[in-house]
Parts: structure tokens; sequence; C-alpha cells
């Protein structure tokens, strides 16, 4: 996968993109990464990028020019049309699906903004995708992007090590993930449930699957209506929906 990041502060992605799963993934050709500065596209003679808006207002616009142009140029040498992705608060939540789904794209542009906003035909007839983090504001697009980058790039093959290890991560399934236990099995009269313990296989799936359901159920609620439920965590379903009404 080839992901390129427009940014008004390349600097901002050095340890990101060189750290841990990130600098594996190169490491394995998994995926490579281009971080552009995009006034270098600008043909303002001060390499300016923004505007005043028309019609007035606070603050000051990202101009179109810029952004079309660095496209351009990450693009005319590729035959796989890229997902370009404009980070903004407007945009469509950002999910455990969505990068699901953009894992499996070839070519990733994401466009981090600055300032007041972007010009409307940036978002008309330039981007593919407008996505957001969640109902809150930032100063700029780029940890949004990193967030991004970092969720859909654990999701190539090979990528994390173990590939179920993706498989079961809260919200891959529709549910939180179920607790985790590591050794010791006794730290400081705290006990590890007696079922993982157990060798029987069949009973610690059955008892993963409750202790999903249940935190889900505690914690997000709202998943519940939606999820992919087993035959088990169905009948669990109809009894939690009973107790709460």
């Amino acid at each position: 996968m080839q992901i390129d990041v427009l940014t008004l502060f390349p600097e901002m992605f050095e340890g990101v993109l060189h750290s841990s799963i990130m600098k594996k993934a190169q490491e394995q050709e998994a995926a490579s990464f281009r971080v552009t500065n995009f006034r270098e596209y600008s043909m303002n003679k001060h390499k300016k990028v923004d505007d005043y808006p028309y019609g007035g207002g606070a603050g000051m616009v990202l101009q179109p020019e810029p952004l079309f142009r660095a496209v351009d140029a990450l693009t005319n040498s590729t035959e796989a049309k890229p997902r370009v992705i404009l980070m903004c608060p407007q945009g469509q939540r950002f999910t455990q699906k969505k990068a699901e789904e953009l894992s499996k794209e070839q070519h990733l542009i994401l466009i981090c903004g600055h300032y007041e906003g972007y010009d409307e035909r940036i978002r008309e007839h330039l981007v593919t995708d407008e996505i957001s983090l969640g109902d809150f504001v930032l100063t700029g697009g780029e940890i949004a992007s990193m967030a991004i980058i970092d969720s859909v790039v654990r999701l190539l093959p090979d990528v994390l090590g173990n590939d179920q290890s993706a498989v079961h991560d809260s919200f891959s399934t529709g549910l939180l993930e179920h607790p985790q236990y590591t050794r010791p099995s006794s730290f400081n009269g705290l006990e590890v449930p007696a079922v993982l313990l157990s060798g029987n296989h069949a009973e610690i799936a059955k008892w993963r699957q409750e202790q999903a359901f249940k935190r889900t159920a505690e914690r997000r609620p709202e998943l519940l209506k939606d999820a992919p439920l087993t035959e088990h965590q169905q009948i669990l379903y109809e009894q939690w929906k009973q107790k709460r009404d």
C-alpha cells in the first residue's frame, strides 16, 4: 500500500512513521509512506496556501490550487485510482469498519488541513472521502491522519505477525474485546478466572463471548443493536433487554 500525506507540517510525522508497527510495515514492504508539504505546490511567490474567505468571516481558508496540483503530482505516474481523504470535523466518523475498508486499497492520499477550513471546490471535486475522528475539533488534520494510518496499516497482511490479532480487536467483531490476563495467575490476591486455566477451549471461547457481550452492554450498549451476535450472545442480549426494560 502506498500512503501519501499532504500537510504543512511534515516534521510531525517523523516519529510516528518510523517507529513500532509503522516501521515494521515498511521493512516488510507492506506499506510505504511519503509526506509532502503542499506549500511546495503554491504558485504564489510567497508560497501562501490560504486566503481570506469570500463574503467575510473569521480565519483563513485553504486555497484549492496547491492541493489540486499536489494530488495531480502524486497520481500522474500511478495506475491505481487513489482514495483521497480529507481530514475534516464535518466528515464521516471514523470506525473500525472504515479502517478495514481502506486497508483493501492500493493507494491512499490523506489531506491535513489547517486554518478555518477548505475551499469548497476541494470537497466537491478533489476528494473521495471526508473523515472525522469524532465530534471535536483539532488544530489541524495531522493527528487524525496519524490515527487513521496506524489503524489501517496494522490490518495489512503479516504486519502484526499474527493475523488473528486484529480479528479479535474491539469493534472488529462488532463488540468490545473480552478481558485479557497473563502471568502470574495470582497477583496480590487477585486471581485469573479459573476457566482460562482449565485448558477447555470450548468453555474458554464461551466465557470470552459472554465477557465481550457483558463489557459491551455495560460500556457501549448502542453497539449491540447492529452487532453480529452468536446464538449464545443473542440469548444473552434478549436476557439483557428484559432486565433493562
